[in-house]
């Protein structure tokens, strides 16, 4: 997989570019704002961009603004987000634009590498990674929560969801088996009303239901 870096923390940075390309990625860019990151997609279309959410000048939502400006492309590269914190609000937009091939994660993930890298290959491959404090503080931040008729058990398969996690991974994590979760997904799936039609992506827009104002 092709990937841009544009983390403005040199020390982080390089350990990235080392990292994808000791994991057989081929890291194509590294860079420090997020104009630098525009131009450098632009000049090299890379299949993924792994961003920093404050970056120069300003080190608010530099980050942010150029992934959300990515996902506009015609053929967008994957984007996997880093942040130092959970940023509710910046976490709401970026998974508003789509439901495919994006990540959230907080910088500490990046730590545990082979979480990092299985979570990368996920959002490269189309899929979702969302780091687990993001989706709790998610849920707790909406109003009106359509949630509110799961079960604990259910929202907790639910948050193993918005992870990425397979069945297999949720039945595995829960220490319960595949039958069971499964029917815990179809039960949640009915309580948000998504059916079949939206087969593909019912796991993920069960978890945006409650990003929705």
């Amino acid at each position: 997989m092709r990937v841009i870096i544009a983390e403005d923390s040199v020390l982080l940075r390089d350990g990235l570019v080392r990292l994808l390309n000791s994991a057989g990625h081929t890291v194509v860019d590294a860079v420090g704002d997020a104009e630098q990151l525009l131009a450098s997609v632009d000049k090299h279309h890379p299949d993924l961009a792994v961003i920093d959410v404050r970056m120069p000048p300003n080190f608010r939502d530099e980050g942010l603004r150029a992934a959300l400006t990515l996902r506009e492309l015609p053929e967008p590269p994957a984007v996997l987000v880093l942040s130092q914190y959970v940023e509710e609000r910046y976490a709401s937009e970026l998974l508003s634009k789509g439901t495919s091939s994006v990540g959230y994660l907080l910088k500490d993930r990046v730590a545990d590498v082979s979480d990092f890298l299985e979570a990368l290959d996920r959002v490269g491959r189309g899929g979702t990674a969302l780091d687990p404090e993001v989706v709790a503080q998610l849920l707790v931040r909406t109003r009106n929560d359509p949630l509110v008729q799961l079960t604990p058990r259910e929202r907790e398969v639910l948050a193993l969801m918005a992870e990425g996690r397979s069945n297999a991974g949720i039945a595995s994590a829960l220490f319960v088996s595949d039958s069971a979760v499964a029917k815990h997904v179809n039960s949640i799936f009915a309580k948000l009303q998504l059916t079949t039609a939206d087969n593909d992506h019912r796991r993920v827009l069960a978890v945006l239901r409650f990003l929705k104002p």
